[in-house]
């Protein structure tokens, strides 16, 4: 770059100075005033170009020679650069082999103890793995960041860490046989958290409060769980809870969380009665109307088989209040009338008796036969929503068709659930209105004989 710029400025002043000699020619030949005089300045003009060409020449030659000076070095330095070039692949393989060789070297000298690596990283894996999930974590947390660096790392472990690893372990195993308390942030379903005081039972469940509790290993938080077991359950854990010494009963989840998790997503009963859909609720209604009719005939037929009872020990005052009372008024307007006439007054009585006794009583008894026909309704129903999903979806995904088979099997269970106590009610209520019917027609007999007996 240096003598480029020199060659430009030798170049400019060149040129610059031919320029001068040139204007000052020409003015000494505008200054002759006769041809010597102009021969003469010719002849000077001359010379002083053959020096400026010289001086022009030499100024090249100079440049050229100075380019090539650069030439020869720019050469040399690429020669120069194509055997450190060559120096350094050379350097380059013989480290190869070299680190090679030490490798090598280093397997040979480890011998058996490269085995360790593989050991180690292999167990430290398994524990990693083992004690994130564990509820122990819950109460000893940050215990396998230890154990991750030595999982992978890949040159052999050092006694700390090898301890680290046993140690862990030990922990575990000896935390799995123990029953402790200790204070944590449980993470409420509703939002927020609170402190309690949290049963640990080994490395099986977690519970607080009466409720069992899950640990989450990926934000590290003990929150209850969604939905409880069954209260007797929940019972015993709380017991179990608030056992000081001695022994007490507690339901474990062996499978360490695993039950209790698929427990959540276990239909409750109002989640199967709501599967039944419109034809489930259809049969509910049967079955409450039909109880509500079963509790008021017990009721009226209670109170009117108690009002015979009374009326039979008092025979001579008859009340139109029962229906016995009414027959034995009908047999006091009509003493004066023949056997046969009397008969059939008697009967006529007890025909309009009968309709109120028996009023509600084949209502049950519909009701439970039109029950389970609701259940079977429901059941077919199911069944053709269910090949209609067949159809559209496959039966690629169980999921799909569950609701449809859980209409088809839980009105047909409603229906026999309904059915079965009406069936009951109804054989009670019936039994109560034959039992008065029979004395009705008992007393309505005995009148007869007693009448036809005095006639004779």
């Amino acid at each position: 770059m240096k003598q480029l710029v020199k060659n430009v400025l030798v170049a400019a002043a060149v040129t610059l100075s031919a320029g001068t000699t040139f204007a000052a020619s020409a003015q000494s030949m505008d200054d002759a005033k006769s041809l010597d005089e102009l021969l003469q300045a010719v002849k000077q003009n001359r010379v002083s170009s053959a020096q400026i060409d010289k001086q022009r020449e030499a100024e090249f030659t100079a440049a050229r020679a100075d380019k090539q000076a650069l030439l020869n070095r720019a050469k040399k330095q690429l020669s120069d650069e194509k055997a450190r070039g060559e120096r350094l692949q050379t350097a380059f393989s013989e480290n190869e082999i070299e680190l090679a060789n030490k490798e090598q070297e280093l397997v040979n000298q480890q011998g058996t103890l490269g085995e360790i690596v593989g050991v180690a990283r292999g167990a430290a894996n398994e524990t990693v793995g083992r004690i994130a999930t564990s509820i122990v974590s819950a109460q000893y947390p940050d215990r396998e960041d230890v154990l991750s660096s030595i999982a992978e790392a890949k040159e052999l472990p050092t006694l700390e860490e090898l301890e680290e690893l046993w140690f862990a372990l030990l922990t575990e195993m000896t935390e799995s046989g123990k029953v402790v308390k200790f204070n944590a942030d449980v993470t409420l379903l509703g939002g927020g958290s609170e402190e309690r005081e949290v049963l640990r039972v080994g490395v099986f469940n977690l519970v607080s409060n009466g409720q069992y509790l899950t640990y989450n290993d990926k934000s590290e938080q003990i929150q209850p769980l969604g939905r409880q077991p069954e209260g007797y359950i929940t019972s015993q854990a709380e017991t179990f809870e608030n056992t000081d010494s001695g022994y007490a009963g507690f339901y474990v989840d062996p499978s360490r969380g695993q039950i209790l998790s698929l427990l959540t997503q276990k239909a409750t009963l109002a989640e199967h009665y709501q599967a039944g859909g419109t034809v489930g609720y259809v049969i509910t209604g049967l079955f409450v109307i039909g109880i509500l009719i079963a509790i008021y005939k017990f009721i009226t037929l209670t109170v009117t088989g108690g009002k015979i009872r009374s009326q039979l020990k008092n025979k001579d005052k008859p009340s139109s209040g029962n229906p016995l009372g009414r027959i034995l008024k009908v047999y006091q307007d009509n003493r004066n009338v023949d056997t046969e006439t009397l008969e059939l007054k008697l009967d006529e009585a007890i025909m309009r008796e009968i309709p109120k006794v028996d009023s509600g009583v084949n209502v049950i008894k519909i009701f439970a036969a039109i029950a389970p026909l609701l259940g079977l309704l429901g059941t077919v129903v199911g069944m053709i929503e269910t090949f209609q999903q067949i159809t559209l979806y496959g039966t690629g995904d169980p999921k799909i068709m569950a609701g449809s088979i859980s209409l088809a099997l839980v009105t047909t269970a409603m229906g026999l659930i309904a059915a079965i106590p009406l069936i009951l009610v109804h054989s009670v209520v019936a039994s109560r209105s034959k039992s008065i019917l029979s004395i009705l027609d008992e007393q309505s007999a005995g009148i007869v004989a007693a009448h036809a007996e005095n006639k004779e």
